[in-house]
């Protein structure tokens, strides 16, 4: 358990000029790490508009593994504020986590292949339920192990830099999952189709 969280007693600090001088860093980052993701929508501009009904998964994607990744980072970092935290294989409460974030992320990816095959059976797209499915299920699942590897990653290297985990996790997770949602969209629908 993480008694005592860092040498000095206490997680960081709660200072406004800490948090910032914190901060400030990683969303210049961060924001240029988004502009990375743009570029790849651009460049893959002719994917998606050759198969409009994909533009339905995009800001899902996009939205859906930061949202899972600051669910979990938000649930750690609660933990290890509170004292319960145990950076373990045996933590139960990390394994109960990860297991709800995935069923989580199985039900709503699923939902989403079906109203993606919804909009393309209105506009006239021509991918299949099937296809729809797929792309879906497997690029929203790849991303949502990449959302708990960052979670449970980005809450302990916070915590061993000394740094408040409410502070730098979500910013991070969110900000990387972004990218890398539409990177793995991108990449499975090229693979299936």
């Amino acid at each position: 358990m993480t008694q005592g969280l860092i040498p000095g007693g206490s997680l960081g600090t709660w200072e406004t000029r800490s948090i910032v001088a914190t901060m400030i860093p990683i969303l210049i980052v961060l924001s240029i790490l988004e502009m990375g993701s743009g570029l790849v929508l651009e460049a893959l501009e002719e994917t998606y508009l050759a198969n409009p009904t994909l533009l339905v998964l995009v800001p899902v994607m996009i939205d859906m593994g930061g949202n899972l990744g600051a669910i979990l980072s938000s649930r750690l970092s609660t933990r290890l504020h509170l004292g319960t935290l145990d950076f373990s294989v045996r933590d139960r409460a990390i394994l109960a986590n990860v297991v709800a974030v995935i069923a989580l992320a199985a039900t709503i990816f699923v939902i989403m292949g079906f109203a993606a095959w919804g909009v393309g059976f209105i506009i006239g797209g021509e991918l299949s339920l099937e296809t729809l499915m797929t792309i879906s299920v497997v690029s929203g699942m790849l991303l949502a192990v990449i959302a708990i590897f960052l979670s449970i990653s980005m809450t302990f290297v916070s915590y061993k830099m000394g740094l408040d985990p409410d502070d730098t996790t979500i910013p991070i997770v969110t900000n990387v999952c972004d990218i890398l949602g539409v990177l793995i969209l991108s990449g499975v629908a090229i693979v299936v189709l």
